[in-house]
């Protein structure tokens, strides 16, 4: 039974990437798109290569140059006439600059018939920068903020004000020329201004909310840093049209829809979850407990983006945390399982996508002498999964639209 139960999960894992590849949502966005002068392409973001193959097979030599910015081991092959460069993420390096860099040299003295083709997608915070604090400023506050639990929204709050191109600053530096922005969205219901820190988006944060952020968390600024926070960002933008496609909505819709083919009872939580990993793994966990004695096949379904406190320093991400949290409220249950993943293919700074656990993994960790609470508070989530067989590896999807976590119930008759 188990052994079907992960073959199951795969099977859901696999259709609900495939449905939000970016492939075709780029091609309707570009339908009909009459670009009168020249074509350039930026692309910046986890699914950044993935898009800019798309457009260049809907524009082919229409698009004179470009230049493409994703994380390591996500160019996939050469693209015509356009630099494809990897770069450091979730915390940006000398690659996120020096890429940054190029594509702003590439946009710098356009005419007004020009037009800049935007493709934006998750990530694109660390990728897509040119800081305004040394380099080695921005990764600590980056890293500070990745630490203390603040959700994504208050990180992009502060990491625009620190930024040459975030908070519709990449689009002041395109005019006069028009930027046409195709956005594939990773943060809950989908503000365009939070996702990849809106570089072609007007501003809607404050100075206030930037500094009362930073006093939240107790952030250590250096003097420049805490004079950017109260240093205002661009309210208003002329030169963008913008289109967003792709949601977690998305993800979770194909999720449900490959549980309900597999005999299953889909129902969706939510998809905007936001809370703790190991919340949300605990919380899964105990509707399987729940409903066990039901007699029906359910699927139980949560989307989003959770968030990981460090309080240690093992391996891991949130995915494989929220799988990890499931295990011991699972053990000794049958037909029974929890899994999460990222589509992006990748959680936090490991090679996984997330992890899976069942009734069995609890038991597999205490014969090998692991303690799950303890890997939880080491926040090692990466090495329990490994030895249990839990993880899930996907390898880079080529698309980025948040996480979805399920947990199936498959009463034996």
């Amino acid at each position: 039974m188990e052994n079907r139960m992960r073959e199951q999960a795969n099977r859901i894992v696999t259709a609900s990437i495939r449905a939000v590849q970016p492939d075709d949502a780029v091609a309707r966005a570009l339908e009909g798109a009459v670009f009168p002068g020249r074509v350039l392409l930026v692309a910046a973001g986890k699914a950044a290569w993935q898009m800019a193959k798309a457009a260049r097979d809907c524009l082919g030599d229409r698009i004179e140059r470009g230049v493409v910015v994703t994380k390591y081991g996500h160019v996939m092959a050469p693209l015509p006439g356009i630099d494809c460069r990897e770069a450091g993420h979730p915390v940006p390096d000398e690659n996120s600059f020096s890429a940054t860099q190029a594509a702003l040299e590439l946009v710098t003295g356009l005419e007004e018939t020009d037009t800049v083709l935007f493709l934006l997608s998750g990530g694109g915070s660390a990728l897509f920068e040119k800081p305004l604090v040394p380099p080695a400023v921005l990764q600590d506050i980056t890293g500070q903020l990745l630490a203390c639990g603040a959700d994504i929204v208050e990180i992009n709050t502060i990491r625009k004000r620190l930024s040459g191109v975030k908070g519709g600053r990449f689009a002041q530096v395109c005019a006069p020329a028009k930027v046409f922005s195709i956005v594939l969205s990773d943060i809950l219901g989908d503000p365009l201004d939070m996702i990849a820190s809106g570089p072609a988006v007007p501003d809607t944060t404050t100075c206030a909310q930037a500094l009362a952020i930073a006093k939240k968390y107790d952030l250590k600024l250096t003097e420049r840093a805490q004079s950017l926070l109260a240093q205002e960002t661009p309210k208003t933008l002329d030169n963008v049209t913008t289109q967003i496609t792709g949601s977690v909505r998305e993800l979770c819709r194909a999720a449900a829809a490959e549980c309900e083919k597999l005999g299953y009872t889909p129902l969706m939580l939510t998809d905007q979850l936001c809370c703790q990993a190991k919340e949300a793994g605990s919380f899964l966990a105990s509707m399987l407990r729940t409903h066990a004695a039901d007699g029906r096949k359910l699927a139980f379904l949560a989307g989003g983006e959770t968030v990981v406190q460090l309080t240690g320093h093992g391996k891991g991400g949130r995915n494989q945390e929220l799988a990890l949290a499931a295990a011991p409220l699972l053990a000794g249950m049958k037909g029974v399982c929890v899994f999460s993943v990222g589509s992006d293919g990748t959680d936090g700074p490991t090679d996984a996508a997330g992890g899976y656990v069942d009734g069995e993994t609890n038991a597999a960790l205490a014969a090998k002498g692991i303690d799950p609470f303890q890997e939880l508070k080491n926040n090692n989530a990466y090495h329990a999964l490994t030895e249990s067989g839990g993880l899930i590896i996907t390898g880079p999807t080529g698309t980025n639209v948040n996480d979805v976590a399920v947990a199936l119930l498959n009463p034996i008759e």
